[in-house]
């Protein structure tokens, strides 16, 4: 199974569970990726943060390269795109600045938005 996870939603305790989702897919042998979406792109430069409680967890998704990236867009738009940049998570912008989720659909994987 393929899954593309996209967090819209800003708020920390959602954002935990689509790392936690993520973490899960791909222990269980499943692709499994993120796109950072919406208000959800004002998070990064607080994720990395060692005495953020969600660093160990988004340390984790990145080391095994489960970022997908971040929609451009929003990351302008929420002051967040240099920070973005800086955490070496790709910028997506093939949908008038925003990430399709039809392109991950046609490439065969399930969506699913939080």
């Amino acid at each position: 199974m393929k899954c593309a996870l996209f967090a819209y939603n800003g708020e920390l305790m959602c954002f935990v569970h689509v790392l936690l989702n993520a973490l899960d897919m791909q222990e269980k042998g499943h692709e499994a990726g993120i796109v950072i979406e919406g208000s959800a792109t004002g998070l990064v430069p607080e994720l990395f943060q060692g005495d953020n409680p969600l660093f160990n967890l988004y340390q984790k998704v990145k080391e095994q390269d489960q970022f997908f990236g971040a929609c451009k867009a929003c990351s302008n738009q929420m002051g967040t795109i240099e920070t973005v940049r800086s955490e070496g998570i790709a910028l997506l912008d093939d949908m008038s600045g925003h990430p399709s989720i039809a392109k991950f659909q046609e490439q065969g994987y399930n969506v699913i938005t939080f």
